[in-house]
C-alpha cells in the first residue's frame, strides 16, 4: 500500500493542511485584493497576486506539506510517495484542453450548436441567445459521456464564454453553477467519462448499459430541468449581457476540411489512451507538431492555462491517500440515504472521483449503497471548483469574467439549487 511506510500522524497531519488549502480556495479573492496594496512589479504584489491564483492553490499547500513531509521522514519517503502516485488525469486534461480549445475543433461544435439552436428557436419562437444557450447547456455536458468531461467542458466554457458580451456578477455564478452541475452529471451516460463512475465500474463490474439504464436517463432529465429553469429566470440577464452564436465571429480564415477532421481524429486518439499517459503525450506532442506547420488555421494554443489546471489537478491528487484514515470509515457507517446526501456534501471538500474511489475499498457495501454513494458523488460536483476534476478547466476559460476572482462562497450557494435538482432526479432508487 501507498502509505504503509506513513504513520497515522502524517496522515492526519496531511489532513490538516488540505484543510487548509481548502479554507484558502475561499480567501482567493480577499488575497488578490490585497496584493494591489502594493506597488506594480513589487515582489510582494506578485507573490500575493500568486498564491491569489486558485488554480495555485492546491499545488503551493502540496508542496509545502512534502517539505515537512521529508522533515519529519526523510527524503527517500518523500520519493517512494511521488512514485506510487499516478498523475494520469492531471496530464489527461492537460492534453485534452489544449486541443479541444483549438480553433477547427471549436469551429465545428459551434456550427453544431448554432444549427441546433436554429431548429429550438423556431420550434418554441424564442430569441437566438435563449436557443444558443440551452442547445450549448444541455448538448455540451451529455456530450462529456463520449468525449469525456474535461473535454465536454473545455468546449462548452469557451462556447459560453464567446456568447458573452458583459461579465455580470448576477449571471456569472449561475451560468458557472449550472455548468458544473450539468457537467459533472452530465457524463453519467456511459461507464468511462466521468471519473467518479471510470473509478468504480471495473471493480464493481458496471458496463455502459447498467450506467445508462440506472443513472443515464435520470441525468438526461437532471441536465435540461436546470437549464431551462437558469435560461427562463435569468431571461432578462441572458439578453442583456450575453449573444447569440450567429453574432459571434467564428474564425479568422477559411478552415479545410481535413484541418478540423484531423484535429478530431487527435482529439478522439488522446481520449482513447486517456488511461495511458505516455500514448496521451506521444499523441499531444505529434498534435503539437500538427499546430506549428497549420499555425495559419490556429488561434494561440491555451498552453498556460491547461498547465494551471493541470498542477490544480496533481496538488489533490498529492492529498488523497492522505484522507483515507477517515473517509472510509465514514462512508462505512453510513446508511443508504444518509450516504447518499453525504456523499453529496463530501464531494465539495473532496473530488468526487476520489471519494468514489476510496467507497470502492469499502468491503459490504450492497448495490444500493454503491448507487447511492456514486450518484451523491456527481450530483455534488457543481458545488465547489474542487468538487469535480473538470471544474478547474471550466473556470480557467471563464475566470476572467469576474473580476476581483471567484467567490467560492457565492458559487457553493448558487450551485445549490441546480445540486438540489440534481439531488432530486438522481434520488429515484433502482430496484437491484
Amino acid at each position: 500500500m501507498l502509505l504503509n511506510m506513513i504513520d497515522h500522524k502524517i496522515e492526519v497531519l496531511g489532513t490538516i493542511i488540505f484543510a487548509l488549502a481548502v479554507l484558502h480556495t475561499f480567501l482567493v479573492g480577499k488575497i488578490i485584493h490585497f496584493s494591489h496594496r502594493f506597488p506594480k512589479g513589487s515582489s510582494r504584489r506578485v507573490l500575493f497576486h500568486l498564491i491569489g491564483e486558485i488554480e495555485v492553490v492546491f499545488g503551493f499547500w502540496a508542496a509545502i506539506f512534502m517539505v515537512i513531509f521529508a522533515i519529519l521522514h526523510g527524503p527517500t519517503a518523500v520519493l517512494n510517495f511521488q512514485d506510487g502516485i499516478h498523475f494520469t488525469e492531471p496530464i489527461f486534461v492537460f492534453c485534452i484542453m489544449v486541443v479541444a480549445a483549438t480553433r477547427p475543433v471549436m469551429w465545428a461544435a459551434r456550427q453544431l450548436i448554432e444549427i441546433l439552436g436554429v431548429g429550438v428557436r423556431r420550434i418554441f419562437r424564442i430569441q437566438d441567445v435563449h436557443a444558443d444557450l440551452s442547445v450549448a447547456l444541455i448538448l455540451g455536458p451529455l456530450a462529456g459521456s463520449l468525449i469525456t468531461e474535461p473535454a465536454a467542458m473545455t468546449v462548452t466554457a469557451l462556447i459560453l464564454n464567446s456568447m458573452i458580451q458583459k461579465s455580470s456578477q448576477r449571471l456569472m455564478y449561475p451560468i458557472l453553477a449550472v455548468l458544473f452541475v450539468n457537467i459533472s452529471i452530465g457524463g453519467a451516460l456511459t461507464n468511462f467519462a466521468a471519473p467518479p463512475i471510470l473509478m468504480v465500474a471495473g471493480t464493481w463490474g458496471w458496463d455502459t448499459a447498467y450506467v445508462f439504464t440506472n443513472f443515464g436517463w435520470k441525468s438526461m432529465l437532471a441536465v435540461t430541468l436546470n437549464t431551462l429553469l437558469f435560461v427562463f429566470f435569468f431571461r432578462k440577464e441572458i439578453s442583456e449581457n450575453m449573444t447569440g452564436l450567429r453574432s459571434v465571429s467564428l474564425e479568422k480564415a477559411h478552415l479545410p476540411l481535413w484541418i478540423v477532421v484531423v484535429h478530431y481524429l487527435f482529439l478522439i486518439g488522446i481520449i482513447f489512451s486517456a488511461h495511458h499517459p505516455n500514448t496521451a503525450m506521444g499523441i499531444f506532442l505529434l498534435f503539437l507538431g500538427l499546430a506549428t506547420v497549420t499555425k495559419q488555421f490556429q488561434d494561440q494554443l491555451r498552453l498556460k492555462e491547461s498547465l494551471l489546471v493541470a498542477f490544480f489537478l496533481a496538488g489533490i491528487i498529492m492529498f488523497g491517500p492522505f484522507q483515507k484514515w477517515w473517509l472510509q470509515p465514514l462512508l462505512s457507517s453510513l446508511g443508504d440515504i444518509p450516504l447518499y446526501f453525504g456523499a453529496a456534501a463530501l464531494t465539495a471538500v473532496t473530488d468526487n472521483a476520489a471519494l468514489t474511489f476510496l467507497g470502492a475499498q469499502v468491503e459490504g457495501l450492497g448495490e444500493l449503497s454503491r448507487y447511492y454513494l456514486v450518484a451523491g458523488a456527481i450530483a455534488g460536483g457543481g458545488l465547489t471548483i474542487i468538487a469535480n476534476a473538470p471544474n478547474a478547466a471550466g473556470y480557467s476559460v471563464l475566470q476572467n469574467r469576474f473580476g476581483e476572482g471567484l467567490n467560492p462562497g457565492r458559487l457553493f450557494l448558487t450551485a445549490l439549487i441546480p445540486t438540489l435538482i440534481a439531488i432530486a432526479c438522481l434520488g429515484f432508487a433502482p430496484q437491484f
